[in-house]
């Protein structure tokens, strides 16, 4: 097979590259393994559509503003089984695999978990053979590629695309105009809107191939392009950058993930990017649906559409535009085959989190669905006459209800977040609706976060256990049976080591970052954000650098803190954390008395690909969050399912990882999400945990006293002014419990026997948080669908 893998390599080589062996590049050779690949990808792809067209299924759509798809090379010869063969060919051809490997760019598509979670969603579907397509935006510059320029973070545009994408396939054939702004006249009982201006969405697919490869979906994403390419007629009157103006203009909208929105530009910019991939979508759904049905009141029974997140909301009221204004059924006949059709995910129980729009942004650049999210919120307020909560309240349009009401499922992320989510955020709308909130705990697909990030522990779990796994994750719990053999934890030491001097050694090549990998690595990944409270981790890892500093002949153990993540450009306390960890690495891993046994090491540029590199050596998995404030977290089941213990809060997720793990193997420290709210109404609360707690106090004096701004005693005094007053994330409150917690996990690592055997329990207790149980659970709760050969109630395999 090789060989044959070997001889579609070298003619794409030729044939599509035009390059022969003794000239190409390294790019050259990843782009040739790429479209060898893609062809075996195709086949399984087509086929899928066919099937999926001639059986005129139920199809799942999934609307995301981001799919972080990662790299996509490895993954497809993993799903199609051809990882050991595109080894061997690169081993005949001279080439190193791993560096044709990360020659692929990341595509920048995303920023976090919600895109990931899209992205594993998109595979699990696959997978289990549903048909389905996912919705979203081709971003030109993504979030941003960020540096560190003097410990602060710069945002830089990413630049995947000035390469050829090899994945997506151009689809002029599917493209659709969408307007903004305009007017509004009536028409009897219809209404008209001519908008002012107008883009094109343009289709690019992607194919997203399943485990073992007998499966293929779409993932379509849209680029703006103008209506009007370019003005001749003021180019040769020698304005020329009027003439191009129309096509920089459009493109705007798919440039950026998530523009700066600080602005009043910025705020435009959002809605539009929203309304524009959303419109898009529903006019190619609807397009789809009509070439193989001809009434539009069975569009529930044939379509189920996912909102990920409130970012297409605007769904609601442009699919009941579209079938009133365009279609002609009556407004109320509308609005309920819509609410029928669509289902929304809730990401947050942050209510700022929860979009908002003024009436005057809404009213200017979507004037119809103004009215008709009007239209909406009063035939709900005659339904519901003692309802308390407004779509449309104080000038505002508040998306969070508009996804509800306009939502035959709401589904939280974990266990604990859907129970918050009745008693907080949408109490008044769950008490009207009790039926419509349902629970779907996030999963993450053990393809990509075992089998393929971490080959040498995906080859241990097969040795032990057969292959059976890949496809069905729950088949881990077989390995409970081996953690008593004292070779099998030898083995699962061995894999972790191994894992972490590779992880070293490209640390200290790509960042001249040194560590030993004998020492604990302790890592915390995500977006950064003052819930997430990356500053608790550095104020206790100072509070510790102080200890050694006092007592050096303490009995320690070497630790190696590990962050990685962004901040929102406009989220300046969030970046001065991280300017924080940067000035506090800087002194540690300076400091001769300390840094043998401490280091602070910051990634940059925190991607799929990075976190494919540092999960897998990890040792900790920092979960430290507010309780009762992350809807669930992804990260926490892929650290587990690669071995890592968790030091975390009885939050999002991180409940269900430890009551499936047990609390035995799992560093528990913090309030409870009840808790948090009563401590949040004792006056003075952070004083009173400063006060009882010396080490706390000391570390952040330390912040004040310029310790980490070379003197400077204003640089982070924001950060420690904020921490001893309102500190609303209640990061001094739970301070002493993370230490406590911190201390004990230093103490379980010092036994590395028994270290082995907590991590082996936590791989064979977590195939319960595989994406494909999750999948399982919409198309069974919410969507009313299932795989093209099966009947629409599907079981576990």
């Amino acid at each position: 097979m090789s060989d044959a893998l070997k001889d579609r390599v070298l003619h794409h080589l030729m044939y599509s590259i035009c390059k022969d062996a003794d000239h190409a590049t390294i790019y050259d050779w990843r782009l040739a393994m790429s479209y060898a690949m893609r062809d075996q990808v195709v086949e399984s792809w087509h086929g899928a559509t066919r099937e999926t067209a001639h059986a005129r299924a139920k199809r799942v759509y999934y609307l995301s503003m981001e799919f972080l798809i990662g790299r996509l090379l490895e993954d497809a010869m993993v799903n199609l089984g051809l990882r050991d063969e595109a080894m061997r060919a690169c081993e005949d051809l001279g080439l190193s695999f791993e560096e044709v490997l990360h020659n692929e760019p990341d595509a920048a598509l995303g920023n976090g978990g919600l895109g990931r979670l899209a992205a594993c969603f998109m595979e699990s579907l696959a997978t289990l053979g549903v048909p389905a397509m996912g919705y979203g935006i081709r971003y030109e510059h993504g979030l941003f590629r960020q540096r560190f320029e003097g410990g602060r973070q710069v945002e830089e545009p990413e630049d995947w695309l000035n390469q050829r994408h090899v994945w997506e396939f151009e689809r002029p054939e599917y493209s659709h105009e969408i307007g903004f702004g305009g007017e509004v006249t009536e028409a009897g009982s219809r209404a008209a809107w001519k908008p002012a201006e107008s883009v094109v969405a343009q289709a690019f697919d992607t194919p997203v191939i399943g485990w073992q490869g007998t499966w293929g979906n779409t993932l379509r994403l849209w680029g703006a392009m103008p209506t009007q390419l370019f003005d001749l007629e003021r180019f040769n009157a020698g304005d020329y950058s009027a003439a191009a103006a129309p096509e920089a203009l459009a493109r705007t909208i798919s440039r950026v993930l998530y523009p700066d929105d600080t602005t009043e530009q910025g705020k435009a910019l959002r809605l539009k990017q929203e309304y524009f991939f959303t419109a898009a979508s529903l006019r190619d759904i609807l397009r789809r649906f009509e070439v193989e049905h001809s009434d539009l009141r069975q569009l529930p029974g044939k379509a189920a559409i996912q909102l990920n997140d409130t970012h297409p909301a605007i769904a609601g009221p442009e699919l009941v535009r579209i079938l009133h204004d365009e279609r002609g059924i009556v407004f109320e006949e509308a609005a309920e085959i819509a609410r029928r059709t669509l289902n929304y995910t809730n990401h947050t129980l942050l209510p700022e989190a929860l979009e908002t729009w003024s009436e005057g942004l809404m009213g200017w650049l979507l004037p119809r669905h103004l009215q008709i999210i009007g239209r909406i919120d009063e035939a709900h307020a005659r339904a519901y006459p003692a309802r308390t909560v407004h779509i449309l309240h104080h000038g505002n349009v508040n998306m969070g209800p508009l996804s509800f009401v306009m939502a035959n499922r709401v589904n939280g992320v974990s266990a604990l977040h859907t129970e918050l989510m009745k008693s907080t955020v949408f109490a008044d709308l769950h008490t009207l609706h009790p039926e419509r909130i349902v629970n779907q705990t996030n999963g993450v697909t053990p393809r990509r976060w075992i089998q393929s990030c971490n080959p040498r522990l995906a080859n241990l779990i097969t040795q032990a256990i057969g292959e059976g796994w890949v496809g069905n994750a729950e088949v881990l719990s077989a390995l409970e049976e081996h953690v008593t053999d004292t070779g099998f934890r030898d083995a699962i030491t061995g894999v972790k080591r191994a894992n972490k001097t590779e992880l070293a050694g490209w640390m200290a090549s790509a960042f001249d970052a040194h560590v030993d990998p004998a020492a604990m690595f302790d890592i915390q990944i995500k977006r950064i954000h003052e819930y997430k409270r990356q500053h608790l981790n550095i104020l206790e890892t100072i509070a510790l650098w102080q200890d050694i500093k006092d007592n050096p002949n303490g009995d320690y153990v070497p630790r190696v803190k590990i962050f990685g993540g962004k901040a929102a450009p406009g989220y300046w306390f969030a970046k001065d954390i991280i300017y924080l960890i940067n000035s506090v690495a800087a002194t540690i891993n300076n400091d001769p008395a300390t840094r043998d046994l401490l280091k602070v090491v910051y990634a940059p540029n925190y991607n799929v690909s990075l976190a494919e590199r540092l999960i897998p050596a990890a040792d900790l998995s920092e979960q430290i969050s507010t309780a009762g404030k992350e809807a669930s977290g992804t990260g926490n089941m892929k650290f587990a399912l690669n071995g890592a213990l968790t030091i975390g809060t009885l939050d999002g997720a991180n409940v269900e990882i430890r009551e499936k793990v047990g609390g035995e193997n799992f560093f528990l420290f913090g309030m409870t999400a009840e808790e948090v709210r009563a401590r949040r109404e004792v006056e003075g609360h952070a004083s009173e945990a400063i006060d009882a707690d010396q080490r706390l106090a000391r570390a952040i004096d330390s912040l004040r006293n310029g310790t980490f701004a070379g003197g400077d005693h204003d640089r982070f005094r924001h950060i420690a002014d904020n921490v001893s007053g309102p500190d609303y994330f209640l990061v001094a409150s739970d301070f002493t419990e993370y230490a406590r917690a911190s201390r004990e996990a230093e103490r379980a690592f010092a036994d590395q026997n028994a270290w082995a055997r907590m991590a082996a329990l936590n791989i064979a207790r977590s195939g319960w948080f595989s994406s494909d149980r999750t999948i399982r659970g919409y198309l069974n709760d919410i969507w009313d669908a299932g795989p093209l050969d099966s009947p629409a109630s599907v079981a576990a395999e």
